[in-house]
């Protein structure tokens, strides 16, 4: 039985592994290197949101099986759940991880298991993580053992995708791998498969980029949708009755830490051979435009200009408060280059995030010429469009999440991503 877990990283998948384990009477300390973070987990309060966290946290704590520090301790197993984002020119930044390598190595101590959890490029074990462990002067895969078995859940269900989900464990070699096997089969109830490091890497970037793809193929179908005067959704909904077709939907962008980044890495390491990868990302980064650029034609339609857009979600997905490589973030970018008056709001983020948010539904839409829904949060379905007091009665809808009807019964002009035959 393992004795004490270090997880390095407590953010949105190290804090849920921390307690999940720690709820499974495994001893966990904690670390970040953020220190308000670290005092919030000490406080049992949540710097995070996530269905169910906040009583896990507090019995985790509450039972002294969960600490936290901006330092690693000795322990039997180091979990790596650190950040890896890209940089500006679209390749790989693997210094969180290298760091976080780093740290852990004064601690460790024969018979210990490392396992990375991050998603990564593929070889990033073996050229990144390799290089540090080595420095604890004691034999990989006999002293030392090592392995990398990526998280696989999202936001929102993450406990529930945590114990249910298979899982893909890779170690560089075959011990290291039964090892972590054993570690996750304390609370795992899906499978787990084992292979070696470098394919358990690719395989969740592969999973993630198959995603990227798919959304890229809707949106390139909305915009023709559009010219053909078809809905979009109801043909893609037609479409997929097919029992071996699974179109994914359309959207104003690609968001989050894992869609939005995993393609990169495999662009940057297959070069010409990645040329649809390549294209599905730059169709994907080029939505927000594409969307502020359709606001802007809805408001000279409607010929009114020096306009105030309501724009309406900032999370990356709906009911999260996440907003890492949130698409909302640039079509607001792209709203204001078109000289438009931009007001933000999102019910999940309650700290003031970006310059233009409001903390409040009224405040977003008060004398709004257009309202631009970007995140189908449940509170915007639920909305009573009859309570909104905006200038002109325009709404836009890039997520095909509001009742149409309601809406054009409150006496808004509705208009849907994807489906010019029926926007009016």
């Amino acid at each position: 039985m393992t004795k004490k877990i270090c997880v390095v990283g407590l953010g949105y998948i190290g804090l849920p592994t921390a307690v999940m384990f720690a709820n499974h009477g495994v001893k966990v300390h904690g670390v970040d290197v953020n220190p308000a973070a670290v005092k919030s987990i000490q406080e049992k309060k949540l710097h995070i949101e996530e269905n169910g966290l906040q009583e896990r946290l507090n019995k985790a704590v509450d039972e002294g099986l969960l600490t936290a520090s901006t330092t690693p301790e000795e322990a039997d197993v180091f979990i790596v759940a650190v950040p890896s984002p890209i940089n500006p020119d679209k390749t790989a930044n693997l210094e969180y991880v290298r760091e976080a390598t780093k740290s852990i190595v004064p601690f460790l101590r024969k018979g210990n298991l490392v396992i990375l959890e991050s998603t990564v490029p593929p070889k990033t074990v073996e050229n990144i993580m390799l290089p540090e462990l080595i420095k604890a002067d004691l034999e990989i895969g006999v002293d030392l053992f090592v392995s990398h078995s990526p998280e696989r859940v999202i936001p929102g269900r993450i406990f529930e995708e945590l114990v249910n989900n298979d899982r893909i464990v890779g170690g560089i070699n075959q011990i290291s791998a039964e090892k972590t096997k054993e570690l996750y089969e304390i609370f795992v109830k899906g499978q787990i498969h084992l292979t070696d490091a470098t394919t358990a890497e690719l395989v969740k970037v592969m999973e993630n980029t198959y995603r990227d793809v798919n959304i890229a193929f809707a949106n390139e179908l909305a915009k023709m949708a559009e010219k053909l005067h078809v809905n979009i959704w109801e043909a893609i909904k037609f479409a997929n009755y097919h029992p071996r077709v699974n179109v994914h939907y359309p959207g104003p962008g690609v968001g989050g830490h894992c869609i939005a980044v995993d393609p990169w890495f495999l662009v940057e390491l297959g070069g010409e051979s990645a040329q649809i990868i390549n294209m599905s990302r730059n169709t994907n980064d080029g939505m927000p435009t594409f969307t502020a650029q359709k606001t802007q034609a809805i408001l000279n339609q409607n010929k009114i200009a020096g306009a105030k857009v309501a724009v309406l979600g900032l999370a990356f997905k709906g009911n999260v408060d996440d907003m890492r490589e949130s698409p909302s973030v640039e079509v607001i970018y792209e709203l204001q280059k078109l000289g438009l008056d931009v007001v933000s709001y999102d019910p999940h983020i309650l700290e003031n995030k970006h310059v233009t948010q409001t903390q409040s539904l009224e405040e977003a839409t008060k004398d709004a010429d257009i309202l631009l829904f970007l995140t189908d949060h449940k509170e915007f379905k639920e909305y009573n469009p009859l309570q909104i007091q905006a200038k002109h009665k325009i709404v836009f809808d890039t997520k095909n999440c509001l009742n149409r009807e309601a809406w054009q019964e409150a006496g808004f002009q509705f208009h849907l991503l994807g489906d010019a035959k029926n926007n009016r």
